[in-house]
């Protein structure tokens, strides 16, 4: 995740300030440079350094040096993203980007990003993607806001279920498991759930120990957490199609009567099924008056899985993954289409990465083609709205009514709408 990191390059343009990859000696200056930016002041214990330089490839992060010490932070790594059709597609994922306040606004954030962009092209990464912690500073450098994420609060009481449910009625069932059972089937479950949902992006051995506990910063202590699980039915194979992971607080009412909060951390599933019992499940939990949801798609099934979906209050709604195209002609023939087509781009790219008109034909089976060309465009975008477009989620008609395509044939806006956007809206789980 990304920083505040302003890069307007003011009268003090940081010429002055070396950019460029960080030495294994200079990693610990690095990581208190990366807490100064996220506004973390505490201290990192050696164990803190071995276990994020463990995790980091020093090839691909980059640090602002003034006068020696580190005042600019920005790494990336190998990243998998799954596109509409079930594809995956290798991109260049950047985080850990921070300027230190005393060095705002002089580019360093450019030089950075410049550098790493042009580099993932050179190694054939088709795109890049990030999850901005503000929304002005990416599209600078190409990068649209592609998928959107939400949260509920579920008033519990409200909900219209069963309180007398003791189970799911569909034949599957729901267990408590430890944390070694995550870690064992987990990553499998995670997979098939990833190659049904675009958007969705690839979890390292790494992110499950941390997520259950087997590592820990010291900073940053895992806090303890209950899992679930939802399995089939033993004729439907009994495999496990969901799982969540959830804490709750400890909240009682004057009254002496219980109203804890149940907190969703991650919840996935690959069947309508195992999602539904899971929901279910934590509303049947005692003693719980409420659940936050945690980030979900914007088109989540969850309100209208209750019989009130009024119960299910909006409590959040935003940008979330933002991806920058790299390689226009991989970028669009890895995904699949909606319909038959074809369209005439004319891409626009200020950092000269992926301008260029190309011919995207789509066949009827929605596999495509895109090759460079000479014919006229049709519909013109910058490569920040190709990249805002190009898992389905976004609408060029709409995009073209604010201004930020323009349309050379009429109707051309509607064309790319019937090719790109797809029945259920892109969603990444994860934040990195």
């Amino acid at each position: 995740m990304s920083a505040h990191a302003g890069d307007q390059a003011g009268s003090g343009a940081g010429t002055d300030v070396e950019v460029r990859p960080v030495a294994e000696a200079e990693f610990e200056d690095w990581g208190r440079a990366l807490g100064v930016g996220f506004l973390t002041a505490e201290q990192a214990t050696d164990a803190d350094v071995e276990l994020r330089r463990s995790q980091t490839d020093l090839a691909r992060t980059k640090g602002a040096f003034d006068a020696g010490r580190c005042v600019a932070t920005y790494r990336s790594f190998a990243q998998q993203l799954t596109v509409p059709g079930g594809g995956s597609v290798a991109t260049n994922a950047v985080t850990s980007v921070a300027v230190s306040p005393t060095h705002r606004r002089r580019g360093l954030l450019g030089r950075m990003i410049r550098a790493d962009l042009a580099e993932a092209k050179e190694r054939g990464e088709a795109l890049a993607t990030l999850i901005a912690a503000e929304y002005p500073i990416y599209g600078r450098y190409g990068f649209g806001h592609a998928t959107s994420t939400a949260e509920w609060e579920i008033d519990v009481h409200r909900t219209g279920l069963d309180k007398r449910w003791a189970g799911p009625d569909c034949g599957g069932r729901i267990d408590l498991v430890d944390a070694a059972d995550v870690r064992k089937a987990g990553p499998e479950l995670h997979e098939r759930f990833r190659a049904a949902q675009p958007g969705a992006v690839d979890r390292s051995a790494g992110w499950w120990e941390r997520q259950t506990g087997l590592v820990q910063y010291s900073y940053d202590p895992y806090k303890a957490a209950f899992f679930a699980v939802y399995r089939a039915s033993e004729a439907a194979g009994g495999q496990i199609e969901g799982l969540v992971k959830y804490r709750a607080d400890d909240t009682w009412g004057d009254a002496k009567q219980p109203l804890n909060t149940v907190q969703v951390k991650d919840l996935i599933a690959t069947t309508p099924e195992a999602e539904r019992a899971l929901w279910h499940y934590l509303c049947s939990i005692d003693w719980v008056a409420k659940v936050r949801t945690g980030y979900r798609a914007p088109d989540d099934l969850l309100p209208d899985l209750l019989p009130d979906p009024r119960a299910a209050r909006p409590v959040t709604r935003a940008d979330w993954l933002w991806v920058r195209v790299l390689d226009v002609v991989r970028a669009l023939e890895a995904r699949t289409y909606e319909r038959a087509g074809t369209v005439v781009l004319e891409v626009e790219d200020r950092l000269g990465l992926a301008a260029g008109r190309f011919r995207l034909e789509v066949s009827a089976t929605g596999a495509a083609q895109c090759v460079p060309t000479s014919d006229a465009a049709e519909l013109t975008l910058d490569v920040r709205e190709l990249g805002a477009l190009c898992l389905g989620g976004r609408s060029a008609v709409r995009l073209a009514a604010l201004g930020q395509v323009h349309e050379e044939h009429t109707g051309a806006a509607a064309r790319v709408d019937a090719l790109f956007l797809t029945s259920r809206s892109p969603w990444c789980p994860d934040v990195f």
